[in-house]
């Protein structure tokens, strides 16, 4: 059992120190090499975790069954252990340090007898970016050790970064016995540490992804003077082949990957406009010298949900998953193909838990099933993602599921209003999901699972950052979920959404002077690009319509909100509400787009 795999001494200890817990029958470090990988892969398949798919339609791709009661993150399960339970805030699950230690620390003890213990050095970024950072996570899956090697920058390089800098965020993990009554995911800010237990799912077990990038990472980002966000980055490149990159930030279930992925209409696509994706998920922003904020996308794959990816929703997602992926609870066709609802093509014979597929039993591949692939796979992968710089973000916006009251799109009037936006952003529910229809549920900056610290500690962290020298990127608005009184989309979204991030642009160039309203800046109607697209001019009156009596109920809701934080709750934000607030009280407003 050889456990010194490193130059860094405090990294041996700690290895020593786990591997005495956790009693494994050996110990292998990651390299991150295709030797290791292929290896790996044929250990799995040996033992059933991975099940080969068609080598002709899915040329090197896997098939992975997780246990049926290990499908998706545990938020009840997942705790943020700060000495202090205020500093964890009321967003999250907390536990005093010492008690999370000794409860988790009972379950890892002799977890991984008779299994090999892996030591996994990655990057979260390019490896010479000084915007990435480091983690090892010791997990006893394989399963995990081939997700992380699509995930992250993992390995060799890794690992002598992690030794030239000397520091590096601690995650250990096993699957235990997937008990769900033994399963934990424990975060430790202050000690940059990660314990999980009991699940070898995505965001549990792949410590990189979730726990380390949003949750560990946004407490160092506090204390560092960055911020860690669950945002994709797309870069826009218009006909002069300039490029602007966006960050935006959504709930789950509102096209954020489909966003990330964007192909441009037909219009667009003849007049030369192009888009690159950065990332899909985690954005990294720190302030550059030149006082703009710069992103990297920490991450080196994707971890997409599979079920309504399709020909018409994401053509690139299709195309980037042709070969060397891993498919979780996916289900499969009489020729041994993946398949899951939203597909136009095939038919399931198998379902996610490997019974022959029978409607009565649910959906045929996992609502939450999932695809694990590299970046770099994607069409319009941007080179710009291995950048040590980053990209400099241009406009960041937040979005949610608002079938009714939110327009199209509007423009935060600064950065305090900006933030505002972002921590009263969330999605409405629909009947079909939950028997309510309505019911707005809040998620601040798409981060409510996510922040690893007090809300209110974190907007005062956002706010933080409009100082003398900032050049900020503008932030907006989006609601591509407006319905009409039938029920039907008013807006047809995908590749025409593009119209909308057009006219952000043209705010950022200074070219759309747009529409002054209480709420925010909108688009004159004559600002948007129609050009081809069959919709009534009434339409677009209803989507870019300010309606004050409702946005004075939104108000009051968002008050109400941000009190919930209790004394923490900066009075900027506050006091930014009571503004708009005030605007709408005073207002009479015409629609929008009646305005020229």
């Amino acid at each position: 059992m050889r456990s010194h795999g490193s130059s860094l001494e405090a990294l041996n200890r700690w290895v020593d120190d786990v591997a005495r817990l956790t009693e494994p029958a050996a110990i292998h470090w990651c390299d991150g090499s295709d030797a290791e990988y292929a290896e790996l892969v044929k250990t799995m398949l040996a033992s059933g975790d991975l099940l080969p798919l068609n080598a002709e339609k899915h040329p090197r791709s896997y098939l992975h069954r997780s246990h049926p009661s290990d499908v998706a993150r545990v938020e009840h399960l997942t705790f943020v252990c700060t000495p202090e339970e205020e500093d964890a805030g009321p967003n999250n699950h907390w536990m005093a340090p010492a008690e999370a230690h000794a409860k988790i620390d009972a379950l890892f003890a002799g977890a991984m007898r008779g299994r090999t213990m892996y030591v996994i050095p990655y990057c979260m970024g390019p490896i010479d970016s000084p915007l990435a950072r480091c983690g090892v996570e010791i997990t006893d899956s394989p399963y995990v050790v081939a997700n992380m090697r699509m995930m992250t920058r993992m390995g060799r390089q890794a690992l002598a970064r992690i030794e030239r800098d000397g520091s590096f965020v601690k995650g250990l993990h096993s699957t235990g016995d997937l008990d769900p009554e033994r399963r934990f995911i424990m975060h430790f800010p202050e000690e940059l540490s990660i314990k999980s237990i009991g699940s070898g799912y995505g965001g549990n077990a792949l410590l990189g992804k979730k726990c380390h990038a949003l949750r560990i990472a946004s407490h160092q980002a506090r204390r560092e003077g960055w911020l860690a966000e669950h945002m994709l980055i797309v870069g826009i490149e218009n006909p002069k082949g300039e490029k602007h990159y966006i960050a935006a930030a959504f709930p789950s279930a509102c096209g954020k990957t489909n966003l990330a992925m964007l192909i441009p209409t037909e219009g667009y696509r003849k007049a030369g406009w192009k888009v690159w994706t950065v990332g899909d998920d985690i954005c990294w922003m720190t302030p550059g010298e030149d006082g703009r904020l710069w992103a990297i996308n920490p991450e080196a794959g994707y971890f997409g949900v599979a079920p309504g990816t399709s020909a018409k929703t994401n053509p690139s997602a299709l195309t980037t998953l042709g070969q060397d992926a891993i498919f979780t609870n996916v289900a499969v066709t009489a020729d041994n193909a993946a398949w899951w609802e939203g597909l136009d093509e095939g038919e399931p014979v198998t379902d996610w838990q490997g019974r022959p597929y029978d409607p009565a039993n649910g959906p045929a591949a996992h609502p939450n099933a999932r695809f694990t692939v590299s970046a770099k796979q994607c069409p319009s992968w941007a080179p710009e993602s291995e950048a040590p710089t980053g990209v400099p973000i241009s406009a960041i916006v937040f979005g949610g599921r608002r079938p009714s009251l939110v327009p199209l799109v509007f423009e935060a009037k600064d950065w305090a209003h900006g933030v505002l936006v972002g921590a009263a952003m969330g999605s409405e529910t629909t009947a079909a999901a939950t028997g309510a229809v309505g019911v707005l549920r809040r998620d601040s900056m798409a981060m409510k699972p996510f922040c690893g610290y007090n809300f209110a500690d974190y907007f005062a962290h956002w706010l933080s950052f409009d100082k003398p020298g900032a050049r900020l990127p503008r932030i907006f608005h989006v609601n591509w979920f407006r319905k009409d009184g039938d029920g039907r989309f008013m807006w047809p979204g995908y590749g025409d959404n593009l119209r909308v991030l057009d006219w952000m642009i043209q705010r950022v160039e200074g070219s759309a002077k747009g529409v002054d309203t209480p709420i925010g800046i909108l688009p004159a109607k004559h600002e948007l690009n129609l050009d081809g697209l069959d919709i009534a001019p009434g339409v677009v009156d209803e989507l870019l319509r300010v309606d004050v009596e409702g946005w004075q109920e939104e108000l009051s809701a968002i008050a109400l909100y941000l009190d919930g934080f209790g004394a923490r709750m900066p009075e900027r934000l506050k006091a930014e509400r009571q503004r708009v607030s005030k605007a709408l009280d005073a207002a009479v407003i015409r629609p929008a787009a009646s305005v020229a």
